[in-house]
This record gives C-alpha cells, sequence and structure tokens, in this order.
C-alpha cells in the first residue's frame, strides 16, 4: 500500500512538471530581442529593407518560428526592434553562423549603428 501511495506521488510530481512545460503562457521557445540605432546615412529603404529581411529568416531559417518588426512604442536612445522566436536554446546556437543570418547580414550590418540583444526564455 505504501508503494502505491508512492507511486500515486511520484506521477503527480511528474504530471505537474510535464503540465509547467505544456503551459502555453511560459513556452520554453527562446525570443531574441533586439533593439537598434542606425548609420546617420542609413535610409529610409534600407532601414525597411533590413527590418524586411527579418521576416525572411522565419522562411529560410527552421528553427526561428516568428518574428515581429514592428514598433509600436521606443524608449531610449534606439530607434527600432524586432523580435525572433527560437524554437529552442539550441535553434539560436545554431542559427548563429547559418545561411540565412549570413545574407541578412548583407543588409542590416552595413546601416546598424548599434544594437542591443536580449535573450530571454522561461
Amino acid at each position: 500500500m505504501i508503494l502505491l501511495g508512492a507511486a500515486f506521488v511520484a506521477f503527480g510530481t511528474l504530471s505537474a512538471t510535464a503540465a509547467h512545460h505544456k503551459n502555453p503562457a511560459t513556452p520554453h521557445s527562446v525570443i531574441h530581442v533586439v533593439t537598434v540605432s542606425w548609420k546617420a546615412d542609413a535610409t529610409e529603404d534600407q532601414i525597411k529593407a533590413a527590418l524586411d529581411g527579418v521576416k525572411t529568416i522565419a522562411k529560410e531559417y527552421e528553427g526561428c518560428t516568428r518574428v515581429w518588426i514592428r514598433s509600436i512604442k521606443v524608449q531610449g536612445d534606439k530607434s527600432h526592434a524586432f523580435v525572433m522566436e527560437f524554437a529552442s536554446e539550441q535553434a539560436l546556437k545554431d542559427y548563429a553562423g547559418s545561411a540565412a543570418q549570413k545574407k541578412w547580414y548583407k543588409l542590416y550590418l552595413p546601416i546598424r549603428a548599434g544594437s542591443t540583444t536580449f535573450d530571454i526564455t522561461n
């Protein structure tokens, strides 16, 4: 009987842990939040191309699941921000140096004056 009770407690603990990992309010994906300031000579067309390029990453890199590129409110010395959601921490790590990143960097790096990045997960 005690063994059966211990099994129920263990199952309940595992179920609670599994439920935590499946809670849509606390996903285990990783968001890559970037705030950007552009070089003084960057044109609006160049900025648009760089931000539109973020959308292309989600199409070309399987580990990037969603992106956001339209800043509604901006504070501090940065003029824009964008967010990429990656399926996992490993997907974010694998993105560094990927063909999709290298392609996008051709649009982004020449006009970026500075950026700040936060990688966030649960």
